[in-house]
């Protein structure tokens, strides 16, 4: 319940423009070893995806009905790509797509950026390619992007939440 408070404060004063934990506009929040923490983190998270390691995976997200994944959704009624909210349902939709077949993560570590918005939550931002069969996807490597938003519990950092996003083709261009 305190957590859940904590993430609606949070949410409220980052609507209203004004978070007391901030610094001064410009200045980032954490220093780099802390961001390097965090990249570290994505690192094993990618590790950790790509051996299906679900328990590991589980324990790596903030254990609250507020952690959100965003991700291809299996049910017609969700729409084709869903929420999940809770880490019940981001468990099962993780399993779900990992047992589905081969699922490959490759991240572009050259452009992964991580960036502190509080001194409890930062986020980060990266390109990768995801070699996935599941829901209709045929296992073919297409380009997504992933935001993550990590939120400091106690002395370590948890995924708040995972937004997987597919890009799409480019249009085809006339001639």
């Amino acid at each position: 319940m305190t957590k859940l408070l904590l993430v609606t404060l949070l949410a409220s004063a980052l609507s209203s423009g004004a978070v007391a934990a901030s610094p001064a506009i410009g200045k980032e929040p954490l220093d780099s070893a802390t961001l390097n923490t965090i990249k570290s983190k994505f690192g094993t998270l990618m590790q950790l995806a790509n051996r299906h390691d679900f328990q590991a995976l589980h324990d790596m997200f903030w254990q609250s009905p507020s952690t959100l994944l965003v991700a291809k959704s299996a049910i017609q009624s969700e729409g084709n790509w869903a929420g999940f909210w809770g880490n019940e349902a981001v468990d099962r939709k993780l399993q779900d797509i990992g047992t589905s077949g081969p699922v490959v993560l490759e991240p572009d570590y050259s452009k992964l950026k991580v960036v502190g918005l509080t001194l409890d939550v930062a986020e980060s931002y990266v390109p990768m390619n995801i070699t996935v069969s599941y829901a209709g996807q045929d296992g073919t490597a297409r380009p997504f992007l992933m935001i993550i938003n990590w939120l400091r519990v106690g002395d370590d950092w948890k995924i708040a939440s995972e937004i997987i996003l597919r890009v799409p083709p480019l249009p085809a261009t006339k001639r």
